[in-house]
């Protein structure tokens, strides 16, 4: 009998298999003691090999989706973004202000790995520098210590042998809590990146929510989102790379199908505009998030004593509106801008039009920021954050970055305005609070029909239409 068949026979006549008597971990006695990833590998060696691959870990993957990909690997770990810009000289340490206190410890903070960068090669260190419990055990936590001339991230109760196998032993699949650790803060702080991703989300109610609502269906992430073999479904219109290209998430797909509504005019709706269009009729609902980053301009922050760039917040915002086929141009590094009509440099851009048959109308956050540009090659310079926020001195940051990205060593540059559209995907209210026909067709209706491709407003349109017959 193998390991593995032996274990999932003990985790059935385990106590507590019985209906109605006290919860067990799954784990509880698989292992005596906790000793780092090693112990996850003598059972699971196989899925850390799989996970080894996946954008969680890699931070990169296949990009089909990305029209001036190349065909390469693109995620995090290798492009620019107009949030803390780039992991390049940002990957980890503590960084202390003035009074001593840490106040940044660096990218790696929201990696599922130990400390060490990511590596094509697998290796033994490589699989040992995976940390399972970040995604898989309730209540674990980790703080970063220095280690071997270097640092590592260790469960803070690592001098705690009963305490960290207590919580070693709690192992389950994703919940939200696990999942919203890393990606309600994202970008420096609760909700500033993504606006439809909350720390309310772990434990909201209906009307938050309706799929991850505490009291009703209580969906989890990975009730969406899991693919196989440690791979995770979905890319929304601004991320680079995606572990599962070729299956594409929706809502039609297995829960709702392609004629959601009772009414046919909604369904036909249907056809060419998103659902979140409707049911999320606003983002950043509890949390501020960040609609606005200029680096260029620092601003210090006393309580904390720490120089951000300047941001500017909004809460119970407004999407906006635009077509999208699943395609997006990237601003990557090492290309030269390409400017929309505005000016801006466009970061990330949805592709689609309403002459595009495969394109819907969808919701979106749309952020604007102020990146270095380098002079003559009009590439988009990252910043070492890291080094500019004990101090506020942006210059320094910005040079290293460009020897750092480019081997370019004296750096001319200027700053430029960029936009990014990033989807709205979560807070789905219920139906009741969905979007009526009134709020997109008429004269103060929230959408910009000539943005989108018409004359007017389509529904003045039929309606003169209908009354010349």
């Amino acid at each position: 009998m193998t390991r593995r068949r032996l274990a999932a026979l003990l985790l059935c006549l385990a106590p507590g298999a019985v209906r109605g008597q006290q919860k067990t971990y799954s784990h509880a006695q698989y292992f005596q003691h906790y000793e780092g990833t090693k112990t996850c590998l003598e059972c699971h060696r196989q899925e850390a090999e799989n996970f080894f691959g996946s954008q969680h870990y890699q931070w990169r993957g296949p990009a089909p989706q990305i029209e001036n990909s190349g065909g390469k690997k693109l995620g995090k770990i290798n492009t620019i973004n107009d949030f803390c810009t780039s992991p390049t000289g940002n990957w980890i340490g503590l960084v202390r202000n003035s009074r001593g206190e840490v106040i940044s410890k660096g990218c790696s903070a929201c990696h599922a790995g130990r400390g060490l960068l990511p590596s094509n090669l697998m290796d033994e260190r490589q699989l040992q520098n995976i940390d399972c419990l970040i995604c898989h055990a309730s209540g674990y936590r980790r703080d970063l210590y220095p280690a071997n001339s270097g640092f590592e991230w260790k469960p803070i109760l690592w001098q705690n042998r009963e305490g960290l196998d207590s919580v070693a032993k709690r192992i389950s699949l994703p919940t939200r809590a696990m999942c919203l650790r890393c990606h309600a803060a994202s970008g420096g702080g609760p909700n500033y990146k993504r606006g439809d991703l909350e720390y309310k989300l772990a434990d909201c109610d209906r009307d938050f929510d309706v799929h991850m609502a505490s009291s009703g269906k209580n969906l989890q992430c990975v009730a969406c989102h899991a693919g196989d073999n440690h791979r995770v479904r979905g890319r929304g219109a601004d991320l680079s790379g995606s572990d599962m290209p070729g299956k594409p998430l929706g809502c039609t797909e297995k829960c709702h199908g392609s004629a959601p509504h009772a009414v046919a005019v909604l369904n036909r709706h249907a056809k060419r505009v998103n659902c979140t269009v409707c049911h999320i009729p606003s983002f950043a609902r509890e949390d501020a998030t960040d609609m606005a980053r200029d680096w260029s301009k620092s601003a210090y922050n006393p309580e904390a004593d720490k120089y951000t760039a300047t941001i500017t917040f909004e809460k119970n915002v407004r999407p906006v509106y635009a077509w999208f086929n699943g395609f997006t141009r990237a601003q990557l590094p090492g290309q030269a801008v390409r400017r929309l009509s505005d000016g801006s440099v466009g970061i990330m851009l949805p592709l689609g039009s309403r002459q595009d048959p495969e394109a819907r109308i969808h919701a979106f956050k749309v952020h604007k920021a102020r990146l270095p540009l380098l002079e003559g090659k009009q590439w988009i310079i990252p910043i070492v954050v890291e080094q500019f926020f004990p101090n506020g001195k942006i210059d320094p940051a910005v040079r290293r970055a460009a020897e750092e990205m480019y081997g370019v060593g004296d750096p001319r540059y200027t700053w430029t305005a960029t936009t990014r559209y990033m989807g709205i995907y979560h807070g789905v209210q219920p139906a009741s609070k969905a979007l009526q026909c009134l709020d997109c067709h008429s004269p103060k209706g929230r959408m910009d029909w000539k943005a989108l491709g018409y004359s007017g407003d389509p529904l003045d349109a039929l309606l003169a239409a209908r009354a010349r017959k």
